[in-house]
């Protein structure tokens, strides 16, 4: 159901620990803690990082969050990189998934922000493959574009890690990446800019 990534920073490499999450805490209440629709996989981190203290947030199973919260990476070479969650609706649930992404990719705790560096590690990395590949689409002869297509609608879609940042890379270089944007609606809030 989370295509073996965290349903929180949606990254699939480099942790160590998966967990089962609840969206909503729980708070000894014995059938919200066991209900299946609350239970929600998870890294160590990103659990440790939301706890009960962030809620309510967006339920990534029945809303697509990147339609609610643009993901945007600015800069370059590690130390100027700097991500944003930018809200595009007013709701409890943008406000608290954002302060809760700020924590997951910023840390609040020197603990919390050596784990946050190796996520925004794996997500650069990631990225760099996936803007790699969007670049071989563009230099690839025609006959050679299938299997880059193919590689590219796998990268975006929902079972690929760091999903939201990449998608929002396309959705914010549109008028670059056209040809691709295919493999990926364009949220009604960014198609209003």
């Amino acid at each position: 159901m989370f295509c073996g990534k965290c349903y929180i920073c949606e990254s699939k490499e480099g942790i160590s620990s998966f967990q089962i999450e609840h969206l909503k805490p729980h708070g000894g209440d014995g059938e919200l803690k066991y209900d299946w629709n609350n239970l929600f996989w998870s890294c160590a981190h990103c659990n440790n990082s939301k706890n009960a203290n962030h809620g309510p947030i967006l339920d990534c199973s029945l809303v697509d969050v990147d339609n609610q919260i643009a993901f945007r990476k600015e800069g370059y070479f590690g130390k100027d990189e700097k991500y944003q969650f930018l809200p595009l609706g007013k709701s409890e649930e943008v406000s608290n998934t954002i302060a809760l992404l700020q924590e997951v990719y910023y840390g609040s705790t020197p603990q919390k922000r050596m784990e946050a560096v190796n996520i925004r590690r794996a997500l650069r990395d990631n990225l760099s493959r996936f803007k790699n590949l969007v670049r071989a689409y563009y230099e690839a002869e025609e006959f050679d574009k299938e299997d880059i297509r193919c590689a590219i609608r796998r990268e975006v879609g929902k079972g690929a890690a760091f999903t939201a940042f990449k998608r929002w890379l396309l959705w914010d270089h549109r008028d670059t990446y056209g040809e691709v944007l295919e493999f990926c609606d364009l949220p009604q809030k960014q198609l209003l800019n």
